[in-house]
């Protein structure tokens, strides 16, 4: 039930900014204490992508972002996700968390310095550019979610939002389709290995599809202002706990 819940948790707050690993994992790890590593992981991404699936549903039918864009940026992030699963064992995960806690320090100063930033949509790149960020956005962050994981949603809405010019609506709605595609990637690496937990992983991906059901309706109906004080609330957490980690409080 304690793991149920934590879903039902994590895919509201994914559809609306992303961000639910701060929730989903942590259940997993300290309610699974005899489930090996890769079954949490594994046992995660089914929960996750039953939530993803209906937020990106719910967003493509009420936003309709332009396929253009998404269509390449899921392409891109569900090879990305495929590469960072394949060589997940070699990459060090201390290489990483300083560089996140950087980015996500310096994209929460901007966001707060800049009060209109992410209200409508205000594009800065055209043509070939605007498709080579989108490519280029899901590759990286694609090969972040295959190799790490947690917060894949918060870096898709900040890259769409921060870099590309999207509206935190609409960067959300195209965020969630690439989540979906880089779940699915990771997914692809894991069922034929025998990981998943499918009882387990099958009840919180219910919760998880509820969960994301409700955030992206009241994401679509309350708009970016709304979008973005969660996006804030998530950035600080991700800051927090990663800011933790470097400086080994925990």
């Amino acid at each position: 039930m304690l793991l149920v819940l934590a879903a039902l948790l994590a895919g509201f707050l994914d559809a609306v900014v992303g961000g639910g690993g701060l929730i989903q994992l942590p259940a997993l790890v300290v309610w699974l204490p005899g489930a090996a590593p890769v079954q949490i992981l594994a046992t995660n991404k089914i929960a996750s992508i039953c939530g993803t699936s209906v937020a990106a549903a719910t967003y493509y039918r009420r936003v309709r972002p332009d396929p253009r864009t998404f269509g390449p940026l899921m392409a891109l992030a569900f090879l990305g996700s495929l590469a960072g699963a394949a060589v997940a064992s070699r990459i060090p995960r201390e290489a990483f968390e300083p560089i996140v806690l950087v980015a996500l320090v310096v994209v929460g100063a901007v966001v707060v310095l800049r009060p209109s930033l992410g209200e409508e949509t205000a594009l800065r790149f055209q043509g070939r550019q605007h498709l080579g960020a989108a490519m280029a956005t899901g590759a990286v962050i694609g090969f972040y979610d295959g190799a790490l994981g947690p917060g894949t949603g918060s870096f898709f809405v900040i890259a769409l939002v921060g870099l590309m010019g999207y509206s935190f609506v609409e960067g959300s709605a195209k965020a969630r389709l690439a989540n979906w595609a880089t779940n699915l990637a990771a997914l692809c690496i894991f069922v034929p290995q025998g990981a998943v937990l499918w009882g387990i992983g099958l009840a919180m991906g219910a919760a998880n599809l509820v969960g994301g059901y409700v955030g992206a309706r009241m994401a679509v109906a309350r708009g970016s202002g709304f979008v973005r004080g969660f996006f804030m609330a998530v950035v600080l957490a991700f800051v927090v706990r990663i800011g933790g980690q470097v400086v080994g409080v925990w």
